[in-house]
């Protein structure tokens, strides 16, 4: 009977120790499914551990970056002057005033004098402009009527805006009061000095010009930010060493006259050179240039075979000067359009700040 009971009783002893194994093993098992099971039920699980099972994921595109300055194009002088709008404006050297082409011309319902054959209409022809062209030039404007608008029109400078590619203007003349100066020089006794005695009169308004001229460029600059602003200077009208004894002007007197209408170019064009500084050095992306057209009448002064400028003309019957009187005719108006011409091909001589 002892050797059942020991047999029993090792089976029993035994029997604990197989179920402490047996709880192990279960463990063990639970574990292993705990582990293994995410890899088998979730595929992004099984790819990011073993790097298997995983799917191709469609590529996202990153969106474009935008194009910075140094990669972008920079806009040639020519193409920043076309990309949009041509505006013309100015006083009688800008009109056409003294070159008549139409019946429309002399029609005194054109208060500007607004002509055919002004500079404006080849400058239109020569380029084509996105935006289109616009003629708003008036005869007798000075910068305050620039400003503030002349012969029932609005302000000139409102006339141009963020469409604005090319804005041509002249101005000053008037302010300085050449019209009055020249009257002066011609109604008067033979051999007085009234001509040259204006001269203290002229200074004062030169640098009242500066500050009027600043003006009217910063507004026009302000509201067509990125225009090619093209300033045109005066030409000299009289031939610099011998000249007509014409319209009673001596020739000293003829040399003394293109004098101040260098000294007046010389005021526009430093007006011109400051805003232009300016622009450039704000990285702007319009430009102010200068025009110098004092020798743009060489050969062809008043007096002269082939004169590009007109003389003094009379109207007997009111004994006044006739407003073509010291105007350019067609063919001087044909000489200007070829100094714009130019200059919207070449450039204000810096890096404009354009770009495409």
């Amino acid at each position: 009977m002892g050797g059942p009971r020991t047999w029993l009783r090792g089976e029993g002893e035994r029997s604990p120790r197989l179920g402490e194994r047996g709880r192990a093993f279960v463990v063990l098992v639970v574990l292993v499914l705990v582990a293994v099971g995410p890899l088998v039920a979730f595929p992004a699980v099984r790819c990011e551990v073993f790097g298997a099972g995983c799917r191709e994921t469609p590529a996202v595109k990153a969106p474009a970056a935008e194009p910075t300055r140094s990669a972008a194009r920079r806009l040639t002088p020519l193409e920043a002057a076309t990309w949009g709008q041509y505006v013309a404006l100015g006083d009688s050297y800008s009109s056409g005033e003294g070159a008549y082409g139409t019946a429309a011309d002399l029609d005194p319902t054109n208060r500007c004098h607004r002509t055919s054959h002004a500079y404006y209409h080849d400058v239109a022809r020569q380029f084509r402009f996105a935006g289109g062209t616009a003629f708003w030039a008036c005869a007798g404007a000075t910068t305050a009527s620039v400003l503030k608008g002349k012969s029932g029109e609005p302000p000139q400078t409102g006339r141009v805006g963020p469409g604005t590619s090319l804005v041509t203007i002249s101005v000053g003349g008037n302010d300085v009061g050449f019209s009055r100066v020249l009257a002066g020089c011609v109604v008067r006794l033979p051999w007085s000095r009234a001509c040259r005695e204006q001269g203290p009169e002229i200074a004062e308004r030169m640098a009242a010009l500066r500050y009027s001229l600043t003006t009217v460029l910063d507004a026009v600059t302000e509201r067509a930010p990125r225009a090619r602003v093209i300033v045109l200077g005066y030409p000299r009208i009289f031939a610099e060493r011998s000249g007509a004894y014409a319209d009673n002007i001596s020739v000293g007197d003829q040399q003394w006259l293109n004098a101040r209408a260098r000294e007046l170019n010389e005021v526009i064009r430093q007006v011109a050179a400051d805003r232009d500084r300016q622009i450039a050095a704000t990285e702007g992306q319009g430009s102010v240039e200068f025009i110098d057209a004092y020798h743009a009448f060489s050969g062809h002064e008043i007096g002269s075979p082939d004169p590009y400028v007109n003389g003094l003309k009379v109207n007997l019957s009111a004994l006044s000067a006739e407003p073509a009187s010291f105007h350019p005719t067609k063919a001087g108006y044909q000489a200007l359009a070829r100094l714009f011409v130019q200059q919207i091909r070449t450039g204000p001589g810096r890096p404009l700040h354009q770009f495409r």
